[in-house]
């Protein structure tokens, strides 16, 4: 067993032990120490394992609130005391950790080795459905990382496949007032509805059937706002080219509904035009909504 693996098992044995109270009146360092003479003597990793265990007991709020939004089925109570440690221990590594240390792949599949070995029958799947399905959502970082196996993947940008994606920066006007209308991610932010173009379909056509069935909104598209493209990596298809559209469209001021299901998201509100700089937002949709808003507000 390798050292790494080693240590993040020795991470989840006092994990477990911690979640379900064995030692009420020890602390998390001492539990941490008695594992690691018990199950680990004289492995050097003493470090990295203090670090990982003492990093997710103080970040289990915010790691919890990621899991229960990532997999609204599955109650983080009803959640086996082993995978959602196990979960605790990838979206760690996944969201917290050094990437030069630990790549977000191998933060993924080293929990889903810890499911393998520590788990039910199903609990490697579910570890790589809830992982994979964040990992997608942080904008798949190191996704232009190409890998030694897929090496007979097509190299000439020009000839990656394209994936083409369409959203739209929404507003309606409610008594003279200007409405804007966003999604909700898993990690607190707002951000833009956006999709797949679907076969058949143009960027616009893309665009408005996103928005219906993302938001359950009507729109009448006003202009193009900007386009951007990134190279992301599929394990299957290797480099692909995403092209990405942004519309101004309007709406009716009417409820929005967002899609049940709909993987990443569990919100979706209007927002008047002097409640968005107190938004949490990603930094690339900020030039989009300002061009958008210089546009309505001439």
């Amino acid at each position: 067993m390798a050292n790494r693996h080693l240590s993040r098992s020795i991470v989840l044995q006092t994990l477990f032990e911690w979640d379900f109270a064995v030692s009420k009146d020890s602390e998390p360092e001492e539990m941490l120490e008695r594992n690691i003479e018990e199950f680990g003597p004289g492995l050097d990793d003493s470090d990295f394992m203090s670090e990982l265990f003492l990093g997710v007991v103080k970040k289990k709020a915010i790691i919890d609130e990621i899991i229960e939004k990532a997999a609204p089925d599955w109650p983080i109570e009803k959640i086996s005391i082993v995978d959602r440690n196990i979960l605790r221990i990838g979206l760690y590594e996944l969201l917290f950790s050094d990437r030069t240390q630990v790549p977000p792949k191998v933060a993924i599949n080293e929990a889903i080795e810890l499911a393998k070995s520590f788990g039910g029958e199903n609990s490697s799947k579910f570890i790589n459905g809830v992982l994979g399905g964040v990992y997608k959502e942080i904008g798949e970082p190191g996704k232009d990382e190409v890998s030694k196996k897929n090496k007979h993947f097509e190299t000439d940008p020009a000839k990656f496949p394209i994936e083409k994606k369409a959203g739209a920066v929404v507003y309606a006007y409610d008594n003279n007032e200007i409405y804007f209308a966003f999604v909700h991610d898993v990690f607190g932010y707002w951000t833009l509805s956006k999709g797949s173009i679907e076969d058949g379909e143009d960027e616009k056509q893309g665009a408005i059937r996103e928005i219906k069935e993302e938001m359950d909104l009507d729109i009448e598209i006003k202009e193009l706002l900007g386009r951007n493209e990134y190279i992301a990596c599929h394990p299957e298809k290797g480099k692909i080219r995403k092209q990405v559209v942004f519309f101004l469209a309007e709406s009716k001021f009417t409820d929005i509904t967002l899609e049940k299901g709909t993987g990443g998201l569990d919100d979706a509100k209007w927002f008047k035009l002097d409640e968005i700089p107190n938004l949490k937002m990603y930094d690339n949709m900020i030039p989009l909504l300002t061009k958008a808003i210089e546009i309505l507000t001439k």
